[in-house]
Order: C-alpha cells, then structure tokens, then sequence
C-alpha cells in the first residue's frame, strides 16, 4: 500500500454509496495527489474496530471531491476520515494468478494463498499506441461451428454477442473460453447470481483450463464500484500477459449491459443529466475505452476481447447494443438457442479464411449459407401451403440438418471436421453440379458416395 498523503473529515454529504468532501482546490493542486479515479480510505471514528473501508474518487469539484465506497455506506458517518492513497486501483499481476478467482474488488475468493506481496499494476492505463499494432492475421479456434466455419474469430478482435434474457450466452461463453486455443483466458463477469459463477467456475475445471484462466466475478449482491472494475481489471491483466509474457490472451466478459447500467445508477446518483433512456452522455465513449484494449501487439503477443452484451425487448436500437455496433467488428447473434448465420458478422474472418485455414473455407462457407437461406425460403412455401418440388423437399432436409449439425451451440467440432461434415451435408442433399463451386474443389472434397435422399 501506498504512504498515505492526505487526510480531510470534512464529509459535506452522504447519498446512496457516495461521499463528498470537502478538498480545497488549491491545495489538491498543489500537492497533485488526488486525482479522477484515485483511490482512499474511509475511517470511522464512532466504531474503531471497523476496518477502513475503500473508496475511489469518481468525480473532482472546484472544491469537493466525491467518492463511491466500495462496501457500501451503511453505518458510515460523517465524521469519518478519508485518506487519499495518491495512486488509482491496482491489481495483482503475476504468473501466479493463472487459475485464481478474485472478486471486483481485485480481493482472492478461492480460498487460495494472499497475493498482496505480488507485483501489483494500475488498471486504468491508456490504450495502446496504434504503431505498436499489427494487422489480425490470425485465428482464434472456438471448436464452435457457427464461429469457426461461418463468422471464424480473430485475434485482436473485439466482438459481442447480441443476445436477451433467458437465452443461453453464459453457456456459449464458457464453451468457447473451455475450447479456444489462446495462451491466456481472462473471465470479467458482471452482475452474476451466484449459480453463473458456479457454473463457469466449474465449466472450465472440467474442461481443464482454469490453470491457464483468470477470473474476476463480480456477483449481483456486491457493490456497484465493484461492477465498474470487473473490465478494467481483466483488460489491465490480459494486457500485461500479452506485452510482457507474449501470450494470446483471450478476455471473455458477460454482461456489458450491467456495467452500463452500473453506469447509469452512478450517474443518477451523482445528478448527471441522462442522456438516451436515463443512460450517461459518454456511454460510447466509455465502452469504447474499453474494446478498443484489443490488440495484436507489434512483437508480442495479442488480446481478443468477446463480450456479451443483452438486449432488453430484443431491441437492437437500445442504447448499450446500438453504441457497441459502432465499435466493435461485427457480432454473434444468439437467439432461440442457436447463432444465427444472418444476424452474425466477423468483418475480420477474411483476414483468415482461405489464408491460415483450409482451401475449400470460404467456398464451403458460402455454399452452406446459400443453401440454408434457400431452405428459409422452402419452409416459408410450406408454412403457405404451396406445392412444394423435390428440389424444395431436398432443401428442407438440408435446412433441418444445417440446424442441428451447425447452428446448436452444444455441437463442439474442430474447424476440419465441420469442414468435412459442410460437404458431407451437401452430399447428402445435392448432386455435385447443383453447388456452383470451383470445381477442382469439388474433386477434392465432395464425398461422391454419399446418396442424394429427398
């Protein structure tokens, strides 16, 4: 910890989880140890057995300095002494905190050893430098069809997936953290209940890859600060392991909609004028600081960044989706269980297919979605109760086993594999001259055995 370098109890006012001070500017300049997003401690002098509580600076005044406690200011009075710490929120960084659990606070909850003598860094450094940034050239594999085949991930991307309530993203999230082949998994959630954490927690024990996974859990009962931190934690750490060790980081976060709404319950409180839907004026300037951490370093290794973002209503135009659109590259639409190949958009997979993955991707890719869209329209002829021909017999078969092939999010497959299975099913419903592919592709890949059934 930080010497400690100034100490007020002059407590102008106590709302909600915040606390304003009174810090007289000229002498907050003078000293320069208190700045936007320094951290403090609150003392209370009416109960000395209570531990000092952590506070962190959110907003500076001419004359006041407003502060969000941690833990909340139940029992908090305004007699307490506030101690500036002169240095922002810090976070263990070492290889020692691969497979350990902190929660928002940056505090161990696996019961494993202290960490405090770690080497600790400050979670709120600049974006890179873009001349240290290379050109995604390389992909990240999911062993997810729909990812890998359709809409393949790359590395420094920044990606969400657009989804609502009650669908399973949580479950897409850790199989994809479970199978990914990075170096490095950095986990951020959001507002959880207690059964989510359970769940990746144990996800990724069974899958085997907590020792090369970091998580930091924020759970809905903890501190709206907390929630606030969970981001920048995880970026700060997937950074470091990226620049300093030379490793393929890939940072998972859920929900990047309650950090907005974490947002906006702070900004509410502080009396900010709302902008669109109560949200703060600089949500995009706030999501974007963070996306944009994803990075394939010039020399070293890379950060990839998938977030869930929830929709409310399964509305696109909601402020948290329609600010991410604009930032990120493309996005994973997951709805009625499945990720639909029309609402997703990887606007790097083209640095990747055809290129570090197999010939026949980018044709086998586009044939199969062709052919599904061919099958939407087939199954529209027979919802209207119109005749339907062989041909749009032999598309609904290919629809049904697109779907349960591909689109499943249960379905785990190596990139190969599903390539092999993409022709496998198109042999099962086409003859070799219906696919409209190169044909020394055709040659080579298309299982002349397989029977054409209608």
């Amino acid at each position: 910890m930080s010497q400690l370098l100034l100490c007020y109890s002059r407590i102008l006012e106590i709302v909600g989880d915040l606390v304003k001070v009174y810090v007289p500017e000229p002498e907050r300049d003078k000293t320069g140890t208190v700045g936007f997003g320094d951290l403090a401690l609150i003392e209370n002098p009416l109960d000395p057995s209570q531990l000092p509580c952590l506070a962190q600076v959110i907003e500076l005044g001419s004359d006041t300095v407003s502060l969000q406690v941690f833990s909340g200011t139940k029992g908090l009075s305004t007699k307490a002494t506030i101690r500036f710490l002169g240095h922002s929120m810090q976070v263990a960084f070492s290889t020692n905190i691969l497979g350990r659990i902190f929660s928002g606070a940056g505090v161990p909850i696996d019961a494993g050893p202290d960490l405090t003598e770690e080497p600790h860094i400050e979670i709120d450094g600049p974006t890179v430098n873009p001349a240290r940034r290379v050109l995604a050239s390389r992909m990240i594999r999911t062993d997810v069809p729909m990812i890998d085949v359709f809409n393949s991930l790359v590395e420094s991307q920044k990606i969400p997936i657009f989804s609502v309530a009650g669908e399973p993203y949580n479950q897409l999230l850790a199989q994809i953290g479970a199978n990914a082949d990075a170096d490095v998994v950095v986990f951020g959630g959001i507002g959880l209940i207690f059964d989510d954490y359970h769940f990746f927690r144990s996800a990724f024990e069974k899958a085997g890859v907590l020792a090369k996974t970091v998580m930091y859990v924020h759970l809905g009962s903890d501190p709206t600060v907390e929630a606030l931190l969970v981001p920048d934690m995880a970026l700060a750490v997937a950074e470091r392991f990226a620049v300093e060790e030379g490793k393929r980081v890939l940072v998972l976060l859920t929900d990047m909609t309650a950090y907005a709404d974490a947002l906006k319950e702070v900004g509410v409180a502080m009396e900010h004028v709302p902008s669109n839907r109560g949200y703060i004026g600089d949500l995009y300037s706030q999501l974007a600081r963070r996306y944009e951490k994803a990075c394939d370093y010039k020399g070293a290794g890379s950060v990839t960044i998938l977030s869930v973002t929830t929709m409310p209503g399964d509305d696109v135009t909601h402020p948290v989706p329609d600010n991410t659109g604009y930032i990120t590259e493309g996005q994973f639409y997951l709805h009625d269980g499945v990720l639909d190949p029309f609402g997703s958009l990887s606007r790097l997979k083209q640095h990747v297919i055809g290129k570090v993955t197999r010939e026949d991707h980018g044709q086998i890719m586009n044939t199969m979605v062709r052919f599904y869209a061919s099958a939407q329209d087939a199954q529209q002829k027979q919802a209207m109760s119109f005749e339907l021909t062989e041909y749009d017999q032999r598309l609904l078969r290919f629809g049904d086993l697109f779907q349960r092939r591909f689109m499943d999010i249960k379905v785990s497959l190596p990139l190969e594999k599903a390539l092999d299975l993409c022709w496998k099913t198109l042999a099962e419903c086409f003859e070799a001259e219906e696919l409209l592919m190169k044909q020394d592709l055709i040659d080579k890949y298309f299982p002349h055995t397989a029977t054409v059934q209608g």
